[in-house]
C-alpha cells in the first residue's frame, strides 16, 4: 500500500501503533485547538475508538508513524456528512516534523482508492475555516466545496465541506 518512490509506508493502524497515532493526531491539530485543556483534544488522542468503530490507517517514514487517517464507512459514528454512496475521512493528520515530504498526499491518495476499491461514488470530508494548507491538498486532489454542507458542531466551530466525485 506505499508508493515505492516516496519512502512512505501506509498500513492500517494495529494496537501497538494506537498512542503514536493519537500524539500525531494532537500535534497536527495544535494549532488548531485551545491547548490542552481543550476537550477536542482528547477526542484527537482517542486512535483506540476511531481504531473500533472505523478504519484507522497509518503512514510510517524510516518505521515511524508520521501520518494517520480514518476512514469513516458507512454506519460508522465517526460519519459527519456523508451520504448514501458517498465516502467520508476524518483527521487527516501529518506530524509537523514531516510535512512537506508527501505524507498527506499520499494517505489522501489512499483514502480515494478506499473508496473507489469500496464502489462509493464520491468523497466527501468537513474541516475548518483556518486549515488553509489542508485545503490546497483536497483541492490539488480534486475536492471542490460543498457550501450547502457546510455546519457547526458547536458554537464558535464552523467547518467546511468539500466534495469530490469518483
Amino acid at each position: 500500500m506505499s508508493d515505492p518512490g516516496s519512502g512512505v509506508l501506509l498500513r492500517r493502524a494495529e494496537p501497538g501503533d494506537l498512542e503514536a497515532v493519537g500524539e500525531v493526531t494532537v500535534a497536527a491539530y495544535a494549532e488548531f485547538t485551545e491547548g490542552p485543556s481543550d476537550p477536542y483534544v482528547e477526542r484527537l488522542r482517542d486512535a483506540a475508538a476511531r481504531h473500533r468503530q472505523a478504519e484507522l490507517w497509518v503512514a510510517e517514514l524510516d518505521g515511524v508513524v508520521v501520518g494517520t487517517v480514518t476512514v469513516a464507512l458507512e454506519g460508522s459514528p465517526w460519519r459527519e456528512i456523508g451520504e448514501p454512496g458517498e465516502g467520508e475521512f476524518r483527521m487527516l493528520a501529518v506530524a509537523p516534523t514531516a510535512r512537506r515530504r508527501g505524507v498527506g498526499e499520499e494517505l489522501m491518495q489512499l483514502v480515494l482508492d478506499r473508496f473507489r476499491e469500496l464502489g462509493s461514488h464520491a468523497v466527501v470530508l468537513s474541516s475548518l475555516a483556518e486549515m488553509t494548507a489542508a485545503h490546497r491538498v483536497y483541492e490539488r486532489a480534486g475536492f471542490r466545496r460543498l457550501p450547502e454542507r457546510d455546519w457547526s458542531p458547536i458554537p464558535g466551530v464552523d467547518l467546511l465541506a468539500f466534495r469530490l466525485e469518483l
